[in-house]
């Protein structure tokens, strides 16, 4: 019996429609400091330089990579529900905490205590969404979700704006408290799912994290999963990290225009790209067990051109058309991870394992987005960089299409 078919048959869309807000918040709160780029650095003394610049944006990637393993633990142990709470209402606070930070120093430390709280969540969430929807709604479900993601990367951009019009301060502050307000309400109306789909709070299945590890480390197919969501990091984390400083160099614009245009455009295509790529991965379950495996293949693979076309565009339209089929190619992966994760791992291990991808792409992201600096400082072009992440993208077409699912592993435990 699935969650929806006990209780109420809307409330696990309810849950999705809960949670969405979260995603929101979660990648505006973090988007924003790329996007009002000049306004910190001309406010801030001791950020003398783009690498100093990038470390800051790297710590919140190094402390959310590290700490993701233990968030999807906690997770799979405690339940997936007080994470969630639990995490909006600490990265919040951090958030506002932001926008008043007057030395380099406590801009760093808001970003580390951000990146504390925001591990907690994406493994939370995402298990949470798969507990209340076994079967052949779990693609479309998570799809909805993570366009929330791609909702608050866009409205990330209207920071510059904001900064240019008032203050760079008011987009944290603003954004911060409104996410405390969010995390009350969370906490009156949101529910764990019913147990028998879940490992949360009163389950008494609770493997340990080394149980956990070894069973995972007999499972070829979840590190080639590992691989394959690392490998496109490196395009990933360059265009949430450094886009709008590539458009406003190679183009001319505006802090404003450039942080709208690379921000909205790609994430209103990767919008659009986990609601098809969801739809099309559990229609194509319906026929075959690798659907999901195959709709997150064609997604790597437009990605391919995509980053080509970037690295050597000439016009400001042909850029902004690679960045459209660069967030189609990316919704298509991205909506479909956790879903093929459910065909390798046990549910009370899902979390944990999401974690662990978690920390190993976001690992190598955090290096490159210093290695984008450490370029720019020397004068060198981004065109290479983005022919080595393209590289990288095929290389994990050929990967994925290698994993052997086992199956919707929830309708046989």
């Amino acid at each position: 019996m699935s969650a929806g078919q006990k209780g109420s048959d809307w409330y696990p869309w309810v849950v999705v429609g809960l949670l969405w807000p979260v995603a929101m918040l979660n990648y505006l709160d973090r988007q924003m400091l790329a996007t009002v780029r000049e306004s910190i650095r001309a406010d801030i003394p001791g950020i003398a330089s783009d690498r100093d610049f990038g470390i800051l944006m790297a710590m919140f990637m190094w402390v959310y990579a590290l700490l993701s393993p233990l968030g999807g633990f906690l997770a799979d142990r405690l339940g997936r529900r007080k994470l969630v709470i639990a995490s909006l209402l600490i990265w919040s606070v951090m958030t506002c905490l932001t926008g008043l930070a007057d030395h380099f120093g406590e801009l760093l430390a808001c970003r580390s205590l951000m990146g504390v709280s925001e591990a907690f969540y994406i493994p939370a969430a995402l298990a949470l969404i798969a507990d209340f929807h076994p079967g052949h709604t779990r693609s479309r479900a998570i799809g909805i979700h993570q366009s929330g993601i791609y909702a608050g990367l866009a409205l990330g951009g209207v920071g510059g704006y904001i900064a240019q019009a008032a203050s760079w301060r008011w987009c944290f502050t603003g954004f911060g408290g409104l996410g405390v307000l969010y995390a009350v309400f969370l906490w009156m109306v949101l529910r764990e799912p019913p147990q028998e789909n879940t490992v949360g709070a009163g389950s008494t299945v609770k493997l340990s994290l080394l149980e956990i590890l070894k069973e995972l480390s007999g499972k070829p197919g979840f590190w080639i999963l590992v691989v394959c969501f690392t490998l496109p990091a490196l395009s990933g984390w360059f265009t949430k990290n450094w886009l709008p400083t590539y458009l406003s160099d190679s183009f001319k614009m505006a802090e404003g225009p450039a942080g709208l245009s690379a921000t909205g455009c790609i994430q209103v295509a990767s919008f659009f790209g986990v609601l098809l790529g969801g739809i099309l991965a559990d229609r194509w379950m319906r026929l075959n067990n690798r659907g999901r495996i195959r709709t997150s293949a064609l997604g790597l693979f437009l990605l391919f051109p995509a980053l080509m076309g970037m690295g050597f565009a000439s016009t400001l339209m042909l850029t902004m058309s690679c960045l459209v089929l660069f967030g189609l190619g990316w919704g298509l992966f991205d909506c479909n991870n956790m879903p093929i994760l459910c065909q390798i791992a046990r549910p009370e291990l899902r979390a944990t394992a999401y974690g662990l991808m978690n920390f190993v792409s976001i690992s190598v992201g955090a290096a490159a987005t210093v290695g984008f600096g450490w370029m720019r400082d020397r004068g060198m072009g981004f065109s290479t960089a983005l022919a080595l992440a393209a590289l990288a993208c095929l290389a994990s077409v050929v990967l994925i299409l290698r994993i052997k699912p086992t199956g919707e592993l929830e309708h046989t435990l």
